[in-house]
């Protein structure tokens, strides 16, 4: 099934100057979240030159808000197969198998690598990395270090090596760090081959900073979309800009209608928007539970995990909780806890809780779903490779197909770490094979355009109402109408950063918006109240977009064969 939507066009590239000034390395790495630092050191070791360009400073990218830790088979009483299958489970039907038992096996060792380069996880008595359980795991697998700052000890070490690294070849740079630097568009040669980057660095270059980054190689980590909803647990950096670019450039986007959103993240009221406070899985792993606003648990006869189910039960579950009382939220339960164990094993969480006016030990915690994690993204293959030549993605950014339709707790940070490493490995031996040459001439491109940041409330609150936790035909259509308007809007007279992100929200959100409104079933994190079952004999597949060389956008969905060993239990 393949069918073009004539109405939404998406521009070539973001209106901006001309570049004032050229860099150049053999591979350029965007984003500095646990998959862009993992690609830029393995690279640092094998290739000439590389350069990390970063949006903000090293430490602000997505990975430093994972609370809940790293998934991987370490207790000897786990196998990779028992992940596997959780892991296949939580994708509802749709993930590449190939993919996942690629992260599963390769895993463990990555996450041991990770200690050695100086992450401090949390241990048990005996020396071990201690490990605990979230939602969809059959097994304690869960690594985490600071009780509940796993992200950001991830971020630390890795950081700390990329210094070292750095130091280590001051006299003869491998590798160089670009930070406050927006990228715009990619390059690309006549034959659409990715060649580099444009880019924004504040204080740098000639007209309004712009530049252009020549490589023989561009990796796209640039985490997630979460800033195209009116609330979300993303940072404020998660505009979808790898997505959005790729798009522009012709790459094939697949499955970005699948949105995990996370189930328990505080709530402060109505109208409350942007970052919001995460509530991480591993308080339900550790014994808290959700009740409604009468103090009634409501997941026991959901799901035979009760309030471990997957994400995407568990935040469905509340929806339905929320539509039947009437409420706006509901609560988590976390009082029975403790205040010594809270404080020990959820020191960030009680202290953020606290700083708000909840205390977990003594009160129940408000809670509702809020925009978490992207499981779609820019189509890769087994190393990372995107259908345009020269052009990788790991991380968020990508889609693997490792998550399917909604991501399995605490894979996303084991999926940057085992793909980037997998990328890295593939750039470096086609460098060394001459298969990635230095690039020809650059094709100029004059379809540009630009929206202005006014319009960013706006595509938040359409694309919150029309494509958010529930969608239908008629929020849909009503959400891709309000984003076409926007479109046709008078542009921005600016080209800034706000302006670019903006535009790429707006990107992002039309793409999404179409295919949600093409897959007419519920599965994963796509949930339909015009389409509440999961419809296997239609809709056991992928949605690819792209955009095709007039603007318009062709859509087509790829079946997959069933999967004998994901039963109708596990579909519950």
């Amino acid at each position: 099934m393949t069918r073009t939507i004539p109405a939404l066009r998406i521009p070539a590239r973001l209106v901006a100057p001309e570049p004032g000034w050229v860099a150049s390395a053999d591979v350029i790495v965007v984003g500095s979240g646990v998959a862009g630092l993992t690609a830029a050191l393995r690279l640092r070791q094998r290739v000439d030159r590389v350069l990390l360009v970063t949006k903000t400073l090293l430490p602000e990218g997505s990975t430093q808000w994972a609370q809940g830790g790293i998934a991987a088979a370490l207790d000897p009483a786990d196998s990779a197969d028992e992940h596997l299958h959780d892991t296949l489970v939580a994708g509802a039907g749709v993930c590449d198998e190939d993919a996942v038992r690629v992260l599963v096996t390769e895993g463990p060792a990555r996450v041991r690598e990770l200690a050695t380069l100086g992450m401090e996880f949390d241990r048990g008595p005996d020396g071990e990395i201690s490990l605990t359980r979230e939602g969809g795991h059959g097994r304690n697998r869960i690594a985490h270090a600071g009780g509940d700052a796993t992200g950001k000890e991830v971020s630390r070490a890795l950081i700390a090596a990329l210094a070292a690294a750095l130091a280590a070849v001051k006299e003869d740079p491998g590798i160089e760090v670009l930070e406050h630097a927006l990228v715009l568009d990619l390059l690309q040669d006549k034959d659409a081959r990715v060649c580099g980057v444009t880019l924004h660095v504040i204080g740098e270059g000639q007209i309004d900073g712009v530049g252009a980054a020549h490589a023989r190689a561009v990796v796209l980590a640039t985490g997630g979309i979460g800033q195209v909803y009116s609330a979300t647990t993303n940072p404020s950096v998660a505009t979808g800009d790898g997505v959005a670019a790729a798009l522009r450039a012709g790459a094939v986007i697949s499955d970005l209608e699948f949105v995990q959103f996370h189930p328990t993240v505080l709530w402060l009221g109505e109208g409350a928007s942007g970052q919001q406070p995460l509530l991480s899985e591993a308080m339900r792993g550790e014994g808290a539970f959700l009740v409604d606003l009468d103090g009634v648990r409501f997941m026991q006869g959901v799901h035979e995990l009760a309030d471990l189910a997957p994400r995407d039960i568990v935040a469905k579950a509340i929806v339905a909780r929320m539509a039947q009382t009437g409420a706006d939220h509901v609560y988590l339960d976390a009082r029975h806890l403790g205040k010594e164990f809270l404080e020990k094993r959820f020191p960030s969480i009680v202290s953020r809780c606290r700083e708000l006016g909840f205390d977990p030990a003594t009160e129940l915690l408000p809670v509702a779903p809020a925009q978490h994690f992207a499981s779609g993204g820019v189509l890769t293959d087994l190393v990372g490779r995107s259908t345009l030549a020269g052009l990788y993605a790991c991380g968020e950014v990508s889609c693997t197909g490792v998550h399917g339709a909604n991501r399995l707790a605490s894979n996303s940070l084991l999926e940057g770490l085992v793909f980037a490493h997998r990328i890295a490995d593939d750039i470096t031996d086609r460098l060394a094979a001459g298969d990635l040459s230095p690039a020809g001439p650059l094709v100029s491109v004059e379809d540009a355009a630009l929206v202005a940041t006014r319009e960013r409330t706006g595509i938040q609150r359409a694309m919150t109402v029309g494509a958010g936790a529930v969608r239908s035909a008629d929020s849909l259509a009503e959400a891709a109408k309000m984003l076409e308007v926007i479109a046709d809007s008078a542009p921005g007279l600016t080209a800034d950063p706000d302006s670019w992100e903006t535009s790429n929200l707006l990107h992002v959100g039309q793409l999404l918006t179409a295919v949600a409104t093409l897959r007419e079933e519920s599965r994963g994190g796509h949930v339909r109240a015009d389409f509440t079952d999961r419809d296997d004999a239609r809709w056991l597949g992928h949605t690819h977009a792209v955009r095709k060389a007039d603007g318009s956008i062709a859509t087509s969905f790829h079946p997959v064969a069933a999967k004998d060993h994901v039963t109708s239990e596990d579909r519950l």
